[in-house]
């Protein structure tokens, strides 16, 4: 309990003090007006209330990330309490924060276009590909994970290709309301209902918080117990734990979704508590459901362990959904029937109004590239449709392989806003205009360099390393790691041979 309680705290306090200090170095201008106000379209640039566009924001975020993505991640032991805390605080929070108020600044741009115009026209192109398939892995996971849930609650169901039951009503069914959503102004569906779910995600996380605390906090891991890898498959803490847990952190995902709110903020006053506050909120969710998850399965009478319980709970279930199972059981369980319930469907709710908001986010980056106007109705559905089709071929691959490259897929697009973000902010310190503030940041852009470099070895240590990558063996990971810090190295002296030529180019 000692340890949850901490994280707790330390995130809240984050928030207040490092999150201060982003937006500082940042240097909002209130003045300015923003593209809510200036590209008004009914469509897409719509003003929304702050408070409105926080939980939207949110709930685009959080989906199954901050819940599977953390359940997965405690399997590695009590390090992933470590990682959600100051991966949230020193990486998501700035990710999320640069990528939502660069947006902003460029006129409501979606993401490939933000780090394009930092990191080249070569890199935007990639980046727009990179993203659509982020996105389709994401509306992929984001489909199957509730609509699992819903079978379990009311059947229906077929098998995929390798024999496993997927709920493919459910799927349609879901499918019908991405149409809409996706379609439909953003202010009719999403601004209207999402705010709700978007509470109610909260409310159901703090009732398994206050039950956890309240009967079984002496079951709670804690960090003392040692930071030793916990998982039984063989594969190392470093870099997989970084990757399984990611919107729990960071993710390139939110990178995606977070132009969709910046097209509805009408202030840059809101940028920190919308951007970074929301991914603080998901840090909180995914410590809870961490933490549930190491401590459901503890049985004090054999001795077990909470996160050797889950392992052995795993093992009963190979090949399914094993984060979707331990939502099932540590809801049903804690909250009673009607409560279980009720929390199932705020985890649904959250992944499916994060699946719409990936392809309306996927919709609007090649609406972006072809320069297409989307108040016409047909030329958003010629754009959506053959989105959909991706997506609904994805439902009948095995979900766990998905997920796995669906991580990777998008921590890897967090390095590339990360990176973005350094060049922006080493842009703005070199700047001479007095009334931005500059002069007390100089090294401000160390926010984003910082994790940027501890991002580029995560990714490019785990494609060397992971199974869905080279696989290397357990006695040559050492190769895998020494690539990695190569790549890491060249990253960080083609950043400093690019500001040397920059401040050439300026005197």
């Amino acid at each position: 309990m000692i340890t949850f309680l901490v994280a707790l705290a330390v995130l809240v306090i984050g928030f207040f003090t490092y999150g201060v200090l982003v937006e500082k170095i940042f240097g909002i201008e209130p003045e300015r007006k923003t593209p809510a106000l200036t590209k008004a379209d009914g469509v897409d640039f719509v003003p929304m209330a702050p408070w409105r566009i926080f939980l939207v924001q949110f709930l685009n975020i959080a989906g199954l990330g901050p819940i599977f993505g953390a359940i997965m991640g405690i399997f590695y032991g009590p390090a992933a309490f470590l990682w959600i805390v100051f991966g949230t605080i020193f990486a998501g929070g700035v990710h999320d924060y640069l990528s939502g108020m660069l947006s902003i600044r460029k006129g409501g741009v979606s993401l490939p276009d933000i780090i394009g115009d930092e990191l080249g026209q070569g890199t935007k192109i990639f980046m727009r590909v990179l993203s659509l398939v982020l996105l389709i892995l994401l509306t992929t996971t984001f489909l199957s994970g509730p609509a699992t849930l819903l079978q379990g609650l009311a059947g229906l169901g077929t098998m995929d290709f390798q024999g496993h039951m997927i709920p493919i009503i459910w799927v349609l069914i879901i499918f019908g309301y991405y149409a809409l959503a996706t379609v439909l102004p953003v202010d009719k569906l999403i601004g209207r209902f999402y705010p709700i779910f978007g509470g109610i995600l909260l409310f159901m996380g703090l009732g398994i918080m206050v039950v956890m605390l309240g009967w079984h906090s002496s079951e709670m891991p804690e960090v003392m117990d040692g930071l030793q890898n916990r998982q039984t498959n063989g594969l190392p803490l470093f870099p997989m734990m970084f990757v399984s847990i990611a919107c729990g952190a960071i993710s390139g995902f939110h990178g995606t979704q977070s132009p969709i709110m910046a097209r509805c903020c009408t202030s840059e006053r809101q940028g920190r508590w919308i951007f970074y506050g929301a991914m603080v909120a998901e840090g909180i969710l995914a410590l809870i459901w961490a933490a549930a998850a190491g401590t459901f399965f503890a049985d004090p009478e054999k001795g077990l362990y909470g996160i050797d319980g889950l392992q052995a709970f795993a093992a009963q279930h190979p090949g399914e959904n094993i984060a979707a199972l331990v939502i099932d059981k540590v809801s049903r369980s804690w909250l009673g029937t009607v409560g279980g319930i009720l929390a199932i469907i705020g985890v649904i709710a959250a992944p499916i109004t994060s699946g719409d908001t990936a392809l309306r986010s996927a919709r609007l980056i090649v609406a972006d590239f072809l320069k297409w106007d989307q108040r016409p109705i047909p030329k958003r559905l010629i754009i959506a449709i053959p989105l959909f089709l991706c997506v609904f071929g994805m439902v009948f691959v095995d979900f766990n392989v998905v997920w796995r490259y669906f991580a990777w897929t998008n921590q890897t697009l967090a390095v590339f806003t990360l990176w973005a973000g350094t060049v922006w902010l080493y842009k703005k310190s070199q700047m001479k205009d007095e009334k931005l503030e500059i002069k007390n940041y100089r090294y401000g852009y160390l926010i984003a360099l910082v994790p940027a470099l501890f991002m580029t070895m995560v990714c490019s240590s785990y494609i060397l390393i992971a199974p869905e990558g080279l696989a290397l063996k357990a006695n040559l990971r050492w190769i895998g790691y020494a690539v990695a810090g190569i790549v890491t190295l060249c990253c960080l002296t083609g950043f400093i041979l690019w500001t040397k030529k920059a401040n050439k180019q300026q005197l």
